[in-house]
């Protein structure tokens, strides 16, 4: 966004405009300002799956995996604490509104949250949640929060719909410290005179909830902010108008929204479909139809999606398409960081960063042979008890068999501590590969394209400025797949998209065909209040506005269900409660469930069968 804003007003005058998520903006101004703050200065971020497991690791040493009734696993943990931090809501409220079966391990969980915290000073940790508290409570703080807010006169964020409790909260603060700072500005953060806040959302398209995002931020900002103008975008320039009108009549029946009516110049006389059909086979057999359908017509499969509420709900179409040797790729999986030999490069680079990272030592010391998390535990102990940090590793007794591979590690580390900034990053860790290469052969299947991600890795690092940097934004921005650093792994020439609508925002495709559009679905059964429920209408209309030029919108009548030994069962749905006949007239509709009405036959025909099953049945009384 920074270039293209460049490439209109100069690049030099772009030079000066920071940008980036929340959380990579609360990087930078924690590094800046992390001696004011009372952080230590190297300290580092855990990603996602490096804060659960820290939190399994507590879990483990105070034995709740021993618990004689169920006790969270660490993603749940994580979640349950990200969502009390974020949200600003009370353990026991989050537990009775969103994880009830864990209401009876309120005082356990409080326990291990005190314990996570305290580790991760101790550490110089901070997770996402961390970035976003430290920023807000810098801004509380008189002298601090001047000088942070003082950087800026203007500040502007994208997809405000999606933002949390707390990031609002930073939105505010900094709005009352940049106009403080505007009316005396100081010598060390000069600003414009003028400041301006400007946010720009859409709260039709807010669906983030489960990571702790409202509606209300987007609802309330005109409330919140003093002379708030508020501009709608109404003109759509991809989606043609059958299926904006249809967009617009399922939003026109929310509860709560700003009131807006999309248009369009692309016309089209084809409305979009809503199809009625019997079973889940017969869907998929369906969709597939209408997919190679358009695809004769010269809308290759790349510009196809289909699109449904969950991730499991695309397997009898997964099956149906392998069948018939349609590739397709579906969005979501393993994402790039989360695979095992890119987590352990990086914690060789983490511990080089911060010697005190704990789960990095783990993770490293047990790649190497005879060392278990026993044993890893007493080098980490050893380390801790000795002021020679790293150095320290070359004394500890280690078990015969890592004798060597302990000693070249501690090498390994001290000659690349000890050459510092002269070192570039990029030989840093090719240094790192040629230690890690043999324990990666060793410890994975198919470890000759686990090294190939690595070199993916490696050219990344080309980019950046420094190892910490480096880390930073791996961690506030990751790559989805190595597809997002060296483009798609695929050998056909063409491909069908199946995503789940999360996924999809943002996107768009020439046909875009919704599956499972009934109640229990779309909406979730897991919706029960008010909130929720509009959530999942508004789920309904991104879905709808991915089509430019068609939509096909599906649901089976009946779900089979298997039922083990007690056999199979089946169960009947109907369409989605946020389709209602009223809205009919905007589809063009066919399938089990309806009959075009030139199809059916004169009333005196269907009056005459009444009466003659009426007349069967008084003769079998005479």
């Amino acid at each position: 966004m920074i270039r293209r804003a460049g490439q209109v007003v100069g690049e030099a005058t772009a030079a000066g405009v920071w940008g980036g998520t929340f959380h990579a903006v609360a990087h930078r101004l924690l590094r800046m300002y992390s001696q004011q703050i009372g952080l230590s200065k190297g300290f580092t971020i855990l990603d996602q799956s490096d804060a659960e497991d820290l939190l399994h690791l507590i879990r483990t040493d105070f034995e709740l995996h021993r618990s004689t009734t169920r006790f969270p696993q660490k993603g749940t943990l994580l979640a349950i604490y990200s969502r009390c931090v974020n949200a600003g809501e009370p353990l026991e409220q989050v537990l009775a509104e969103r994880f009830p079966w864990c209401h009876g391990h309120g005082e356990a969980l409080k326990r291990v949250f005190r314990e996570y915290s305290q580790r991760k000073t101790q550490r110089a940790l901070l997770d996402y949640d961390d970035l976003l508290m430290y920023w807000e409570q810098a801004l509380d703080n008189p002298a601090v929060g001047d000088a942070l807010a003082g950087r800026f006169s203007h500040i502007l964020v994208d997809e405000y719909q999606d933002t949390n409790p707390m990031q609002a909260a930073i939105l505010r603060k900094m709005w009352e410290r940049m106009l403080k700072s505007a009316e005396s500005p100081s010598k060390d953060a000069p600003v414009s005179p003028s400041c301006s806040i400007m946010v720009v959302g859409d709260d039709a398209q807010s669906i983030y909830s489960f990571r702790g995002a409202t509606v209300e931020n987007i609802l309330r900002f005109p409330e919140e902010f003093a002379g708030t103008t508020t501009i709608t975008l109404e003109q759509n320039y991809r989606s043609v108008t059958p299926i904006l009108e249809a967009s617009n009549a399922v939003m026109g029946l929310a509860s709560r929204r700003f009131t807006k009516n999309l248009w369009s110049e692309r016309r089209s006389s084809q409305k979009p479909a809503l199809i009625t059909c019997a079973t889940e086979l017969e869907q998929g057999g369906l969709v597939i139809d209408r997919i190679l359908e358009f695809r004769e017509e010269g809308i290759p499969l790349t510009r196809q999606a289909v699109l449904f509420r969950a991730s499991h709900n695309s397997d009898a179409l997964e099956v149906e398409l392998g069948r018939r040797n349609i590739p397709f790729v579906k969005w979501g999986g393993l994402k790039f960081l989360e695979a095992a030999h890119v987590k352990d490069l990086l914690a060789f680079l983490r511990i080089l960063e911060n010697p005190h990272d704990e789960l990095s030592w783990m993770r490293v010391l047990q790649m190497l042979e005879g060392i278990g998390p026993g044993r890893a535990r007493q080098a980490i102990d050893h380390m801790r008890d000795n002021q020679e940090g790293i150095a320290s590793l070359r004394s500890w007794k280690a078990p015969t068999l890592a004798k060597q591979p302990v000693e070249d590690l501690s090498r390994l580390f001290n000659d690349v501590a000890a050459a510092g900034a002269d070192m570039p990053l990029t030989v840093q860790i090719d240094r790192i590969r040629r230690f890690y290469g043999p324990l990666c052969e060793k410890r994975y299947e198919q470890a000759e394209m686990r090294l190939r991600d690595l070199d993916q890795l490696e050219l990344l690092a080309q980019r950046a400025a420094n190892r910490a940097s480096f880390l930073a934004d791996l961690t506030l921005d990751p790559p989805m797949s190595t597809g997002d650093l060296a483009g798609p792994p695929l050998l056909d020439e063409e491909y069908l998209v199946l995503s789940t609508i999360h996924s999809a925002k943002g996107c768009e495709w020439d046909v875009v065909y919704l599956i499972h559009a009934a109640d229990g679905i779309l909406p979730s059964d897991m919706s029960n209040s008010e909130a929720e429920l509009e959530e999942e209408r508004r789920l309904l209309y991104v879905a709808m506005t991915r089509a430019r030029d068609r939509l096909v919108i599906t649901f089976p009548l009946r779900y089979y269900h298997r039922k083990h030994a007690l056999g199979d069962s089946h169960s009947f749905a109907q369409l989605s409660r946020f389709l209602p006949p009223d809205l009919f007239s905007l589809f063009e509709r066919s399938g089990s469930d309806h009959v075009p009405q030139d199809t059916l036959p004169e009333a005196t025909t269907q009056a005459a069968v009444a009466a003659q099953v009426q007349a069967r049945l008084q003769r079998l009384w005479e």
